[in-house]
């Protein structure tokens, strides 16, 4: 048997080749396996570790070393404050999306009770964490995945929180007619011709990430119905890639809608457009 030193030990030389964070992947991968915190391989590195779990660790490093991602390894990501069940069905949440949450909480600050739609939910991220802060709030999720919808309500149960109201849509088609105050979207915006799509993110959902050849489709079809589900002076808010941060905006401008801009994210890339009805 070898120890947690070792095992860590030689797990971070591999994956140095494929990780920016090599040491961090084999702590919460080893912890993983024994099932104890990150602290215990620290207190008790000399600990010998039982084949059995050696080897379940050593398909794990196996399994990151051709990119896996390691949230899917692990079958959970933290989001906002929330800890979220994640699989192959949906996208990993990404830091730079709490800038949507953050910005949909800050134009419903004075709303009582806003209805808001959160459409493409996924693992139900951005919906569960404007509802953990806001538990007044009237939330109807929605995503085209029957796959995707199951884990987001996994997610509801696991954080508790009940003002959610999930449902199977294409977009708006399936939404039933009525005016909301906040609209929010991180719909798919990659082009089907990007590169990235050959590096880590070929393991998400493709539906979830690609949208045509100008990764403009989904945009578009969410901006083509959202004007007939806004309140007057509701906002719209969508994320989307670092190099659509003047057509988005110019998008809705078109719509009519006003104080139309885009948001950066803290890396200083393009990341959220915004517009208001009214």
């Amino acid at each position: 048997m070898t120890s947690i030193q070792s095992l860590l030990k030689t797990a971070r030389q591999q994956l140095a080749t494929v990780s920016d964070s090599p040491q961090l992947d084999a702590e919460l991968l080893l912890s993983h396996c024994l099932n104890k915190e990150r602290s215990y391989l620290y207190a008790w590195g000399e600990i010998r570790v039982e084949q059995a779990l050696q080897r379940q660790f050593n398909q794990l490093i196996e399994k990151r070393l051709s990119d896996y991602p390691i949230a899917y390894l692990l079958g959970h990501k933290a989001f906002w404050s929330l800890d979220l069940i994640v699989t192959e069905a949906v996208l990993i949440p990404r830091p730079e999306t709490e800038l949507l949450v953050e910005t949909a909480l800050e134009k419903i600050q004075t709303s009582k009770a806003p209805k808001i739609l959160d459409l493409g939910t996924g693992s139900g991220a951005i919906a569960l964490a404007i509802a953990s802060e806001r538990p007044d709030a009237i939330i109807t999720a929605s995503d085209y995945s029957d796959k995707a919808l199951a884990i987001a309500r996994q997610n509801a149960k696991k954080n508790n929180i009940h003002n959610i109201s999930f449902i199977q849509s294409d977009w708006f088609h399936q939404i039933p007619p009525q005016k909301f105050d906040l609209i929010l979207s991180n719909p798919p915006y990659i082009s089907s011709q990007d590169p990235h799509l050959q590096q880590s993110i070929r393991h998400e959902p493709l539906q979830a990430l690609v949208s045509g050849e100008t990764g403009l489709d989904a945009i578009n079809a969410i901006l083509d119905s959202a004007l007939h589900y806004m309140q007057h002076r509701a906002w719209i808010l969508i994320e989307h890639g670092y190099n659509q941060g003047d057509t988005v905006p110019l998008l809705m401008k078109k719509l009519g809608l006003q104080h139309s801009h885009c948001i950066k994210d803290y890396n200083g890339n393009n990341r959220l457009s915004i517009g208001r009805k009214g």
